[in-house]
């Protein structure tokens, strides 16, 4: 059994995120099989106990996920191109009226946002922000089960075959995608359910069956929907609510 680096195996548990598996390290905060490990780099086997103390846990009880509907023209990561970052949306004045958390806004909850995913500038809908590497890493770690289902306005004619394909059976970059369910809405509406996230995938899979997509909007991440909260405005992720 060849030995691990501690932050990976910490990562690949869905303890923390790597970097943050460092920071704890660095702190004293992790123990393997009962000792204390305070070195960065250390390796352990794969099947050790890993231990994070209380101070390790609090931290990651206080940071956030947010829920942002993002509008047409913002960014899902940093500002590029004249154009805003989605996070610059995370303010007391665009919080949902009516979110069910219970969760006071912060200052601090505005801070060390990273998308977990993308959605391009000309896509609206769900996107989640979140201070916790955890669901960054549930959501789009290379081996993610979670669903992401999104509303696809198209122009063009689509045949049974091209709606086949749609389903399994195209590439990207050389690279066979993955299954996908893809199925009609109505008479120019697709509905696209989907495991991974390339860049612009579901656009570039349009344009491969003849097809040119005109409106583009994510309704779901696994067990949490977008249901009616506004452009522009953002909740917190509730306590009951898991993707």
């Amino acid at each position: 059994m060849e030995p691990i680096r501690l932050s990976k195996l910490m990562s690949e548990r869905g303890l923390c995120s790597r970097r943050e598996a460092d920071v704890y390290i660095e702190r004293g905060w992790v123990k393997v099989d009962g000792v204390l490990v305070s070195e960065l780099g250390s390796k352990v086997l794969p099947n050790c106990s890993i231990e994070l103390a209380r101070q390790a846990q609090r931290e990651q009880g206080s940071r956030v996920t947010i829920l942002l509907n993002k509008p047409v023209g913002f960014v899902s990561a940093q500002a590029e191109d004249g154009y805003q970052s989605a996070a610059t949306l995370v303010t007391a004045a665009n919080h949902y009226a009516d979110d069910r958390s219970g969760v006071h806004f912060s200052n601090e909850h505005a801070r060390g946002l990273a998308p977990a995913g993308r959605l391009d500038i000309d896509s609206t809908g769900l996107l989640v922000l979140t201070q916790d590497g955890r669901i960054a890493k549930q959501l789009i770690g290379d081996d993610t089960s979670v669903d992401k289902e999104y509303l696809v306005r198209v122009h063009g004619k689509l045949s049974a075959e091209g709606l086949k394909l749609l389903n399994h059976g195209l590439k990207l970059d050389d690279v066979a995608l993955r299954p996908a369910r893809v199925s009609w809405q109505n008479q120019d509406q697709l509905s696209f359910i989907l495991r991974e996230g390339k860049k612009r995938q579901i656009r570039r899979m349009c344009e491969l069956v003849g097809l040119k997509v005109v409106g583009l909007k994510r309704v779901r991440i696994g067990g949490v929907k977008l249901g009616d909260l506004p452009a522009g405005q953002w909740r917190y992720l509730a306590g009951d609510e898991k993707f």
